[in-house]
Parts: structure tokens; sequence; C-alpha cells
């Protein structure tokens, strides 16, 4: 059986493809509708799990966006300093209903 591992030394990353995404509240009135929607790139940091990372990046834009519609969490990795693991990070897609001007 082959091992997977490898030597690191100093700070490396370590990327784990991953993807979900949370609806939080679109409505199928709303779908219908053929609204627009504005998407944006976060990262969020946590040295607990994925989960609080990807929270805390929709939490932390949810104090300035309004009309937050879907997070879809793109990428996680983990930041890794002498081979033990310091942060977990997701990448979040983060979707709000777009209020454009003229």
């Amino acid at each position: 059986m082959e091992s997977n591992t490898f030597a690191c030394e100093g700070i490396c990353l370590v990327n784990l493809f991953s993807r979900f995404s949370l609806t939080l509240g679109v409505t199928a009135k709303e779908e219908a509708m053929g609204s627009v929607y504005k998407i944006i790139e976060l990262v969020g940091s946590s040295e607990v799990s994925w989960e609080d990372a990807a929270k805390k990046a929709v939490e932390t834009a949810s104090k300035t966006l309004r009309e937050l519609r879907i997070a879809e969490v793109d990428q996680l990795d983990m930041k890794l300093e002498n081979g033990k693991v310091t942060a977990y990070r997701a990448r979040v897609k983060l979707s709000f209903k777009y209020e454009g001007g003229a």
C-alpha cells in the first residue's frame, strides 16, 4: 500500500477540494421573478474546524451585506506550521440580491 504523506518544513498549505452549499432563504416567488444576484468570494479561517471557518465568513459578510441568498463552500484547505495544523480555511462563494441603480 502506497503512502500519501509528504515532508513539510515551515508553513505549508494542504488543499482539500469539497463543495456544498447552504440556501439562505430564496423563495419560489423570487426565483420566478428572475431576480439578479451578485456573487463574491470570501475566505474564512478558524482554529476549530472547516465548518466554523465557513460560518465565520458568512457571519462577517452579513454585517455589511443585505439579502444574502446562497453560500457555497468552494474549497477547503489547512494552514500547516512545522507539520501541525494551525488553521482550517474555507473559500466561500456568497450570493446576495443585486440592488443596482441607474
